[in-house]
């Protein structure tokens, strides 16, 4: 049996966010893979994740800022290295924050929160995909560090899922050495031992 869906599953690539370019997803596009983006496991109906745009001049203004900061950080850079940081977030014309925002339940573990937001930002993915854009799924530095989180508008209880960057991709992605399924599916055996 064959299936557009299985086939455009199969085919998922992440495209080089450097080639990410305009135009970027339509107000309406956004509105779309958001709402694909929620339509995930979610016990208790917590909604703990968030979601933040990045994109016009804001996305300059952050580079600068991270650029001060990984110098705060590292000490003097060279330049290169400066305007790698000027433009984590405007090398796409979007750029969208998905965000463990935990909330308080002694039923519902954190862990499985943050599983949650994960698949709220692998939807994100695929609607942006099927919708034709291309997308790059990174974390980076900055959101393991308290101030870059801060920076980017996180409250200090949440942490980073990943920032999806979106835009027009013109050509095929490259592709990737992908696992065998077959390596890592075992039938259940019972308890392992010790």
């Amino acid at each position: 049996m064959t299936s557009p869906v299985i086939d455009f599953l199969l085919a998922r690539k992440s495209a080089p966010i450097q080639d990410l370019a305009e135009p970027a997803p339509s107000e309406e596009d956004i509105a779309t893979m958001l709402k694909a983006a929620v339509r995930v496991p979610d016990h208790g109906r917590l909604a703990p994740w968030r979601f933040i745009l990045y994109r016009g001049e804001a996305r300059h203004t952050i580079g600068e800022m991270l650029a001060k900061l990984a110098v705060e950080r590292e000490g003097p850079l060279p330049e290169p290295r400066l305007e790698k940081e000027r433009t984590r977030f405007s090398r796409a014309p979007l750029v969208i924050g998905v965000i463990h925002s935990p909330k308080e339940n002694a039923a519902i573990p954190q862990w499985e929160m943050l599983l949650s937001g994960a698949a709220a930002a692998m939807n994100l993915v695929l609607a942006a995909n099927a919708l034709g854009y291309g997308t790059n799924w990174i974390t980076n530095w900055y959101s393991d560090d308290a101030e870059g989180r801060r920076i980017l508008g996180l409250a200090p209880q949440e942490r980073v899922i990943g920032f999806v960057h979106i835009g027009t991709y013109k050509g095929d992605a490259p592709d990737r050495p992908r696992p065998d399924p077959a390596k890592l599916v075992s039938e259940y055996s019972g308890p392992r031992e010790g």
